[in-house]
């Protein structure tokens, strides 16, 4: 299940911030922020979706994510790969490196991550 583009944001402030309150949530959106309504009909949705859950105190609500930004965006990056280049991760690299205009500095560093992972391999 993923999120859309207004719960991905709602859901970018709440792993940076681990847990919040609705206040805290609206304070960290850039201006124009959201109405509270907007704000609670999202994490409703993303509640429906085990993405967040809360901690009630008297009338408050305290927010927290139940899923790790790393594993939200490795099943995202997985799922790209598999629909936009048939599940392969070479035709992704390859248009990637082509494609993003890395400077030889970029290309030397990423060269040195994918030789450590084949090490660890």
């Amino acid at each position: 299940m993923s999120l859309s583009k207004a719960e991905e944001q709602l859901m970018q402030i709440l792993w940076k911030q681990e847990k919040a309150f609705m206040k805290d949530l609206i304070e960290a959106y850039p201006d124009p922020k959201p109405a509270p309504t907007t704000v609670a009909t999202l994490l409703k949705r993303m509640q429906d979706k085990d993405f967040v859950d809360y901690k009630q105190y008297g009338r408050s609500r305290e927010y927290f994510p139940l899923v790790k930004k790393k594993d939200y965006f490795s099943k995202q990056v997985n799922g790209f790969i598999k629909n936009f280049f048939n599940d392969s991760a070479s035709q992704f690299a390859s248009f990637f490196t082509k494609e993003t205009n890395l400077s030889k500095e970029e290309l030397e560093d990423l060269k040195k991550l994918i030789d450590n992972e084949i090490k660890n391999k």
